[in-house]
């Protein structure tokens, strides 16, 4: 099975379990907050990778223009079938379909968990692309270093590798691809609300 495949039969169950996981984060919801505040009436945003919709729907809540795409056509579905107020396109985040200096935002919450550091560079790319000069970016990625391979997720078989990364990997791979990184922000995990796993989350500006 490859990622598509995957997200596309694990679909039911991520959304089941995961649709709701920011009520117990709290600076996850604080960050989405700030990037709110900043992308609010100044155009559209795009949530890359945004599984069932969930985080598309808390920035929706908070007042931004905002649409989803994910390379699952299943989980686009589920993410259609709970939040029919959003626009939800099935699309490759390293060709997306809108137009260069589009967009006044981005978000990228764990969407980069499935690439090698050598793949970060052609992801922000295309990311900063899309995006109007000053345009803002939040990504958020499992920290560290080493690689998790599972056959399951959520009672559905998958065959994926979640990759942890660097901090400064990710910002030096965002700096090359023409984005100033404003805000750095690190956090142990919730204790039985998440994997395991220290979180960075930062706040890149398109030059």
């Amino acid at each position: 099975m490859d990622i598509r495949e995957s997200y596309d039969s694990a679909a039911e169950g991520y959304a089941e379990h995961l649709s709701d996981e920011l009520r117990g984060k709290p600076l996850d919801r604080h960050l989405l907050n700030r990037f709110a505040e900043e992308t609010r009436d100044c155009g559209l945003v795009a949530d890359i990778g945004c599984g069932p919709g969930h985080v598309a729907r808390y920035l929706k809540e908070q007042g931004v223009a905002v649409y989803g795409v994910d390379l699952s056509e299943k989980m686009v579905q589920v993410a259609r079938d709970r939040h029919a107020e959003i626009a939800f396109r099935v699309e490759d985040m390293g060709s997306l379909s809108a137009t260069d200096r589009s967009l006044a935002g981005a978000v990228l919450f764990y969407s980069i968990v499935h690439f090698a550091p050598d793949e970060l560079l052609a992801v922000f790319r295309e990311v900063r692309r899309v995006l109007v000069e000053g345009g803002l970016a939040l990504i958020a990625f499992h920290r560290g270093d080493g690689i998790v391979h599972t056959d399951e997720l959520f009672g559905a078989p998958v065959s994926l590798d979640f990759r942890y990364h660097s901090s400064e990997g990710v910002i030096d791979a965002l700096t090359q691809s023409g984005f100033t990184v404003i805000e750095q922000i690190h956090r142990e995990p919730y204790e039985g609300a998440e994997y395991p796993s220290r979180r960075c989350y930062l706040l890149a500006r398109a030059a």
